[in-house]
Parts: structure tokens; sequence; C-alpha cells
């Protein structure tokens, strides 16, 4: 059996040699693992790159699809609007209307009339009449009915011919189409 001995003093390591020895044995290591995240952070930037040229593409394509039909939208706005003022207009006739053919189906027979204005909501007539019992069963009839939100028979006066007056009828309850 051979036993070797070393009668020789172990050397004494000084700091730079450890780091030396480091450098030499470890820091590869460290270095090639440092390239190959810094080649993966480098694709993985080509990746994010390519992310923002693909939406700034898809931004531009709607962006040229709303310049496109921004006319057809201002046109459907315009149309649209047209469509609520003839809505409004037609609705205002026949109101009109409506309230014309009520008051001209309750108009009694004894009655004429001097001067008649038709307003939007509002009606108003000076007549004669000879009899005053025609004029208050005329004025009982729309009290009566409530079609008109006010009905005034003013200025009655009596004449050579007959009687006069005034009537008023404010607010009619139209029907919405």
């Amino acid at each position: 059996m051979k036993n070797r001995i070393n009668l020789l003093l172990p050397k004494k390591q000084i700091l730079t040699d450890k780091i030396i020895y480091f450098a030499l044995n470890y820091l590869k290591y460290v270095l090639v693992i440092t390239q190959i995240f810094v080649i993966g952070v480098f694709f993985y930037r080509f990746k994010i790159d390519q992310q923002i040229v693909d939406l700034k593409d898809g931004l531009m394509q709607k962006q040229e699809i709303v310049a496109v039909s921004q006319p057809l939208i201002d046109e459907a706005k315009s149309t649209d609007r047209k469509i609520k003022v003839a809505r409004e207009i037609m609705q205002k006739q026949e109101d009109l209307k409506s309230m014309m053919d009520y008051l001209l189906s309750r108009f009694p027979e004894g009655i004429l009339l001097d001067e008649l204005k038709i307003g939007l909501n509002e009606v108003s007539f000076y007549g004669m009449s000879n009899n005053a019992v025609i004029l208050q069963v005329f004025y009982n009839r729309l009290q009566k009915e409530k079609q008109f939100k006010e009905v005034n028979l003013k200025n009655i006066k009596k004449t050579a011919l007959g009687y006069t007056f005034y009537f008023n009828l404010v607010n009619f309850k139209s029907k919405p189409l």
C-alpha cells in the first residue's frame, strides 16, 4: 500500500486568485445564460413589433371604413331628422283635422259665423244666432263632452237681428298617430 504524503504547506489563496478562479470557471455560464436571455428578449421584441404593425394596419383600415361610411351616416341622420319633422307636421295636421271634424259635427244649424280663427290648439269665432237656447245647448254640449280643455262663451249681446257672441275653445284633446 502506498500512501502519499504531502509535506508542503497548502498554498494560501488570496482574494484576486479566488476572483480569477471564479471568473474562469463560473462567469462563462453566467454570460451564456445572459446571452440566451438577451436573444429571447430580442425575438420577443420582433413579435411585439409585428403585433404593433398589425394593429396599426387594422386601425387604418377601420378609419378608412369610417371615412367612407361617414357620408352615409350623415345622410341617415339627415333623413331621420326630416322624418321626425314630417311626423310632427302630420300630427299637427291630423290634430287640426280631428279638431275641425269634431267641431263641425257638433255645430248647430241655427248659428251663423262672422269670423273664424283656427290655431294649432285653439279655435275662436264670432257669430250670431236668433235663439239664445241654441247657444246654451251648444255651450253645454262642448262642456259636457270635454274635448276642449277650456270652453269660453263671451260677449253675448242682444241686437236687432238676434244674439252676437264670441266662442273661444282651447287645447283640443287629440289622439296620437
